[in-house]
């Protein structure tokens, strides 16, 4: 194990090894460029089958804002290589088509574009989609007789936060010859890694919390060199890149990650307690809590709980909307991991599609609320909670 290796994420990140800059700057320029000169056409070939180093055409990925960023993305979750895509669907559609054509197996609660594309996209293209509910984990071994499945999950899960235990699905994955893909949006690198789990491939909307502040939006995938490959020409051929700014602004983002999260997981935590003791709050759901059913297997898995819960008001969906316009530092939209806090209703966004029943099934209640726990004084964000529940 090299020295980089034992490093710290915080570390690991601002000092990325790829950069280096002949004028002395502690961080690349943005390399807007989309083609690059040769000196003749033997380099160029050179360049082209392999021979040698070199960058050829941005939409191939060749472009050093875009390297720089994928070391760093990969250094953080401490896998071999990663890709950088224009966004968070881009990453999973283009790694669901690559590695998912003998069958994909979902496990647990799922982002609704994720489901949207199994649902309309894959099934149309004849991929075999399954889905399992978090309770019906007994049957994946049934669903992987055939080899060179894909098992994909999310944990923690939008937006009860349960969690799945990434060791054990992997091992009986792999003794089945199936793949394993895990969402860590929710988690992020610093409070999970798992591909240190057992798991192949991670993903990320690196809108979120790689991002950080609300202003770009982004994907990743990190995995071994062998798993990335055949996702690299459906990127290519789809025009899923990312953009030279977007990726040296998500670059630029990555060196304050650590000591964001800390901060999310703190103050997420400082919410979570206030909210276990409010009398008009049903249920909180926390990985962080010890009344949260998965907290062992949480306390297990993760470094950190995250910065994002859910809780349940009194009152059903009516009482839920009260509350979520009452609120005046947790801001009313959709999408998480922003320095600002966010309140959202399950209900009437993310899940809005399902039935009641659908919902119920999923463990979403009628008064659930979830909050995207930002950066502000925990004390206020409780303040504001207690204010508009009260």
């Amino acid at each position: 194990m090299s020295t980089s290796d034992q490093q710290g994420p915080a570390t690991r990140i601002i000092h990325n090894q790829r950069h280096q800059d002949a004028f002395g700057s502690p961080y690349s320029p943005v390399y807007n460029t989309t083609t690059y000169r040769f000196e003749n056409t033997q380099a160029l070939l050179d360049v082209i089958e392999g021979r040698t180093p070199g960058n050829l055409y941005t939409r191939w990925g060749t472009n050093p804002s875009i390297q720089e960023l994928e070391q760093g993305l990969a250094r953080l979750e401490q896998a071999e290589t990663a890709l950088a895509f224009a966004s968070g669907m881009a990453a999973i559609s283009a790694t669901l088509l690559a590695h998912g054509r003998q069958g994909i197996v979902c496990v647990g609660d799922l982002y609704g574009g994720t489901q949207e594309f199994l649902k309309n996209h894959c099934m149309a293209l004849g991929i075999d989609v399954q889905f399992l509910f978090r309770g019906e984990l007994s049957q994946l071994e049934a669903h992987l007789q055939a080899p060179g499945k894909l098992v994909y999950f999310e944990t923690p899960a939008n937006p009860n936060l349960a969690i799945l235990d990434i060791a054990a699905i992997a091992e009986l994955a792999h003794r089945k010859q199936a793949l394993v893909a895990v969402d860590n949006t929710f988690a992020s690198p610093v409070n999970q890694n798992p591909l240190a789990l057992g798991a192949d491939l991670v993903l990320h909307s690196a809108t979120k919390y790689l991002g950080g502040h609300s202003d770009l939006t982004a994907g990743a995938l990190m995995a071994s060199a062998e798993l990335i490959k055949p996702v690299i020409a459906w990127r290519k051929n789809l025009g899923q890149l990312i953009a030279p700014e977007t990726a040296a602004l998500l670059s630029r983002s990555l060196r304050t990650l650590p000591i964001r999260i800390r901060q999310h997981n703190e103050n997420a935590l400082a919410v979570a307690r206030a909210m276990e003791q409010h009398p008009a709050v049903l249920k909180v759901h926390y990985p962080g809590l010890p009344s949260f059913p998965d907290h062992p297997l949480a306390a297990r898995q993760m470094q950190g709980f995250g910065g994002m819960l859910s809780i349940e008001v009194e009152g059903g969906q009516q009482a839920a909307a009260r509350v979520a316009d009452k609120l005046q530092v947790f801001l009313l939209a959709t999408s998480l991991g922003g320095v600002e806090s966010l309140v959202s209703q399950p209900s009437a966004t993310s899940h809005h599609g399902l039935s009641r029943e659908e919902r119920l099934q999923r463990g979403i209640g009628d008064g659930m609320l979830r909050l995207s726990v930002g950066l502000e004084d925990a004390q206020d964000l409780i303040n504001d909670l207690h204010q508009a529940l009260d």
